[in-house]
């Protein structure tokens, strides 16, 4: 394929475009912008190159010229919505800045949900990324630990966030896929545990249910876990 490299490479060290003939009619983040609304449209698999050029409206071949791998044009996508990221100044308590930089990660995956699939340390050092990076590290600055200790951190964070977001988008679309409501289901089910629990053969369950028989606040937990983490790097005085 056209401009297919034979040699390992990183997009960000290509020129926008290569290949002679006339101006470029569109940029990198023209093409990921497209990417982008597919994939919020149509999920992930709903990205591909043809796509993505019938998006542009150009001809799938000259696309190559742009973006040689599809493996790249995710790394676009990836580096556009880590754009979407607000570097605000840093406030000088590193706890409240960090629970505030995953606080907006979660929101931007539950934009774009597709990102949780994407998320690896092999589109981490796009431009976007790396401006966040650089930004996680200056809202650290306050924090008493090696730079290798704070970016442990910053991926450590992140890391949970996904796992937690992914949880929450793969159980919302099974909710959708059942023929039947998720409070038909979840009373048919609590009913089944209560009868279990009622048996005596699990003791410890019954006495956690018996001091807080719910609703779980799932967002109570989703601060909970951001804090326990934080609370692993906090230098005990």
């Amino acid at each position: 394929m056209a401009g297919r490299a034979a040699v390992p490479e990183v997009i960000w060290a290509r020129p926008e475009r290569t290949g002679r003939g006339p101006k470029p009619a569109f940029t990198r983040a023209d093409i990921a912008a497209a990417a982008v609304r597919l994939a919020d449209a149509g999920g992930l698999d709903a990205v591909s190159m043809r796509h993505v050029a019938a998006e542009l409206g150009c001809g799938t071949m000259s696309l190559y010229n742009y973006v040689p791998r599809k493996e790249d044009l995710f790394e676009l996508m990836v580096d556009a919505v880590s754009g979407e990221h607000e570097l605000f100044e840093p406030t000088g308590d590193w706890r409240a800045d960090m629970l505030r930089n995953a606080r907006q990660t979660k929101t931007l995956m539950h934009r774009h949900p597709w990102m949780v699939r994407l998320m690896s340390g092999v589109y981490g050092f796009s431009p976007n990324a790396l401006r966040y990076l650089e930004h996680c590290l200056a809202c650290l600055d306050p924090l008493e630990a090696a730079a290798g200790t704070k970016i442990e951190l910053v991926a450590m964070l992140n890391g949970c966030v996904t796992t937690y977001v992914s949880n929450e988008l793969s159980t919302a679309e099974r909710v959708r896929s059942l023929p039947w409501s998720q409070e038909q289901e979840n009373a048919v089910r609590i009913a089944y545990l209560g009868s279990q629990v009622a048996s005596g053969a699990y003791p410890r369950l019954a006495a956690s249910f018996l001091e807080d028989a719910g609703p779980i606040d799932l967002d109570a937990v989703f601060e909970r876990m951001l804090e326990r983490v934080l609370d692993g790097f906090t230098p005990r005085g």
